[in-house]
């Protein structure tokens, strides 16, 4: 007998994000790439980190914002597009020596070398690579080119609604408003969980190891692990009664 079961995922298209972005990939039957809400400038949508000799080190995507505040995800523009070769060029020095570097950096080079004019469609294919060198395959939607409208959860409700989901997975960030407005989303017939994902731990280059790093470093270090590494974080998603519990006792 076929379940009805339904599971969607909603996030903003960041720039080579960490695994537990993936994790959450990995947990739905369809991710849908919010990219109608307001772009933040410095946010995780344009920016993510590698690890150094010397630590932690920023790689920014070179986004045009002046005298476009309030502008969506969807119509960030790129800068300087050589600023991508300073971010090969700091890559390779820094993972050139991983097991896995010699496979995965050819094609995030060509990713890269030839970035499309926006920000989102950069993300999104960066995301769409990496899912697919993991293994994980699902469906893949832009809240753009869905009939929906709305903001914050109901946005949220009227894509679950559009997408037939009877679950939504969010990330636990959320949680500061989602728990106010569940019902919003709840109206709908849908159940709202909260990712619960502890760092896993893996070989990396430069002594102890650091958590909280884009996907990247993953790949190179771990190969073919990789979503192994993944899945080993997963735990049991939270309800939104754990969630505010835990809230609660943290207060």
């Amino acid at each position: 007998m076929l379940s009805n079961h339904k599971r969607i995922a909603i996030s903003q298209p960041s720039y080579l994000p960490w695994i537990g972005y993936f994790d959450l990939i990995d947990q739905v039957n369809t991710f849908v790439f919010l990219d109608t809400v307001q772009f933040e400038k410095q946010s995780w949508q344009q920016r993510n980190r590698i690890k150094t000799p010397t630590g932690l080190q920023w790689l920014t995507a070179p986004a045009q914002y002046r005298g476009r505040f309030g502008q969506s995800i969807k119509d960030v523009e790129l800068g300087d597009g050589k600023v991508f070769g300073k971010h090969l060029r700091t890559i390779e020095l820094n993972y050139r020596r991983s097991p896995f570097f010699d496979e995965f950096y050819p094609p995030l080079r060509e990713l890269l070398d030839y970035p499309p004019a926006l920000l989102c469609d950069l993300n999104t294919s960066i995301i769409r690579w990496a899912c697919s060198v993991l293994r994980i395959k699902k469906h893949f939607a832009l809240a753009s080119e869905l009939a929906v409208t709305g903001t914050r959860t109901d946005l949220l409700a009227q894509i679950c609604a559009n997408q037939m989901a009877t679950e939504y997975l969010s990330p636990l960030g959320s949680h500061v408003y989602l728990l106010h407005e569940r019902k919003i989303i709840e109206a709908k017939g849908v159940r709202i969980q909260f990712q619960h994902y502890v760092h896993p731990e893996y070989g990396q280059l430069f002594g102890g190891f650091i958590p909280y790093v884009c996907i990247l470093d993953l790949l190179f270090n771990e190969g073919p692990r990789s979503l192994e590494v993944i899945r080993s974080g997963r735990r049991k998603p939270y309800t939104p009664e754990e969630v505010m519990e835990a809230h609660a006792t943290n207060v």
